[in-house]
């Protein structure tokens, strides 16, 4: 039989509903789309046991192949039984498909095949198979935070890895399995702190009201060479108002604002020359109500040892915001602390009644160094976002545009 030729074009995996832009073969009420597939089973072979009890290695790549030269491969998918996409690439000729992400350890899959024969009569062709459990015990869990509640719109979702890992690629089957969801959604990166700590933020602040999302799907996943993903607990917060405090140096002084809205000034004192106040923005990592501070905790060569109350933690090395009644002749005419930012017992308590953990809290005007983003709480906003880009194993070399939540919502994509 002769045939004419046809000039074909892959078609995308992780599409699901198969294009039938290629059919010629219509059925019987004349529409290509309209003819029952076909059996292909005979038409296509497969590199790994399936529908007969043998589990398949999830440490090589699943590959499919058209075993007519005369008929090709149109589209392939594969999930396993919590909906997890397998990302593939068919060849150009749809002559083979071969997985491009690995596959899970101790898991069920469901594969589905569609085929075109030589006249263009569409195939299918639907396997099941169970991937082996790998005999390392190694594995890597992940434990999400800060801890489940309502949070400032600075806050960053974190990730901690029970083990290292240093290399790139390993990153990155970490990055793409740890999920981020936001609703309202917007787009956000990982940022690699170290080799075991991650940190997610949008580009800019969450939005008010907003419910945060975080879960793993690495279970099961070879990270690396005897190293496979473990246990995660999915997290979820909520943000409340936009609360920001900016606090001028130089003019001693801090306004606070409420979704954009100047609500309270308030007179204050920042660091002293030798002890200035860290520039920049700072996330606000607790309120702990009345603490002991004394000079030691700073390396103060000025002794200093008080009960301060409406205590607001900014960093992890001690500097707070709080009630300061023995320098209320200063604030708003001098810096005299050792690097917090002290104001009126009335007024810290009105900051403390009217701050939550996540809120911002910024310095400008003075003479400290800038907050550093990372060792010393959450500095995450002091980079941009070009270099936040940078902290990623999967969009660090890739210019910006449609985020993560935007690509997903065109294609489903591999865990």
């Amino acid at each position: 039989m002769s045939h004419t030729p046809r000039y074909r074009t892959a078609v995308s995996t992780a599409l699901i509903v198969a294009l039938g832009a290629g059919v010629t073969a219509c059925g019987s009420d004349g529409h290509p789309l309209s003819a029952k597939p076909y059996d292909a089973a005979e038409d296509i072979s497969f590199n790994i046991p399936v529908d007969d009890g043998k589990k398949a290695d999830p440490d090589k790549p699943l590959e499919i192949t058209a075993e007519d030269s005369d008929g090709r491969i149109t589209d392939v998918t594969a999930t396993d039984a919590t909906g997890r996409y397998v990302a593939g690439e068919l060849s150009a000729d749809g002559s083979r498909w071969h997985s491009t992400s690995p596959l899970a350890a101790g898991v069920h899959y469901r594969l589905r095949v569609s085929t075109e024969d030589e006249d263009g009569a569409p195939g299918r062709k639907v396997v099941d198979f169970d991937t082996g459990t790998p005999t390392t015990k190694k594995r890597l869990d992940v434990k999400f935070g800060p801890d489940k509640g309502t949070y400032g719109v600075g806050q960053p979702v974190t990730a901690e890895l029970s083990l290292p890992v240093k290399d790139k690629a390993a990153r990155a089957v970490v990055e793409r399995s740890l999920k981020v969801d936001s609703r309202p959604a917007v787009d956000g990166a990982w940022h690699w702190v170290d080799d075991r700590k991650l940190h997610y933020r949008p580009k800019e602040y969450w939005p008010t009201q907003a419910t945060i999302s975080a879960h793993s799907n690495l279970s099961g996943i070879k990270v690396a060479e005897r190293l496979w993903g473990g246990r995660a607990k999915p997290l979820t917060l909520t943000t409340g108002d936009r609360v920001e405090a900016v606090t001028d140096a130089s003019a001693h002084s801090m306004t606070v604002y409420r979704n954009g809205e100047a609500i309270k000034s308030i007179p204050v004192t920042t660091g002293k020359p030798g002890y200035d106040t860290r520039n920049g923005v700072k996330v606000v990592l607790g309120k702990e109500g009345t603490v002991r501070m004394t000079s030691a905790s700073i390396g103060s060569s000025d002794f200093y040892d008080l009960i301060v109350h409406n205590s607001v933690r900014l960093t992890n090395s001690g500097e707070y915001v709080h009630a300061a009644p023995w320098s209320t002749g200063s604030q708003g005419y001098a810096n005299v602390s050792h690097g917090c930012t002290g104001m009126s017992t009335a007024n810290a308590q009105w900051f403390y009644e009217n701050i939550r953990a996540g809120d911002i809290v910024q310095v400008v005007n003075s003479s400290g160094d800038m907050m550093a983003p990372f060792g010393n709480g959450f500095g995450d906003w002091n980079l941009t976002w070009k270099k936040w880009r940078t902290g990623s194993a999967l969009v660090a070399d890739t210019p910006e545009g449609p985020g993560p939540g935007a690509r997903l919502r065109l294609r489903p994509e591999s865990v």
